[in-house]
């Protein structure tokens, strides 16, 4: 399984990139293999605030929905609109394409995320 390194991963099958206190999220290439064709992501709302673990949005595919979570505390500043009306850019480049973007409350709780080696672990 080839991860990129310069994010952390949950074991919920989330990854998280920190571009200057601003967390990239999106979906690894083993979540969109196991869930398929995408074919909506939404009900992400700016300006939520979230707990480490808790529901951000929703994927869904044609085999089944899978809630999409926060890997850190903070607030969801931004959707990736271009999902709206591409949900296939996520299987066609899970780790190039981010789905929302989140203002960490703490960016040092990045740090005790899973590194690519870890998560690779759990996802085989």
């Amino acid at each position: 399984m080839q991860l990129p390194g310069d994010r952390k991963y949950v074991v919920s099958h989330e990854w998280a990139k920190d571009e200057d206190g601003v967390v990239l999220v999106g979906i690894t290439d083993f979540a969109q293999d196991q869930l398929g064709d995408l074919v909506f992501v939404g009900d992400f709302t700016p300006g939520t605030r979230l707990a480490a673990g808790a529901t951000a949005g929703v994927v869904e595919s044609v085999k089944a929905a899978s809630d999409i979570y926060a890997p850190v505390a903070g607030e969801l500043v931004e959707f990736n609109q271009a999902l709206s009306d591409a949900p296939h850019l996520i299987n066609e480049a899970p780790f190039d394409t981010w789905i929302f973007k989140l203002k960490a409350d703490n960016p040092a709780d990045l740090q005790g995320l899973l590194d690519g080696p870890a998560y690779a672990a759990v996802a085989e």
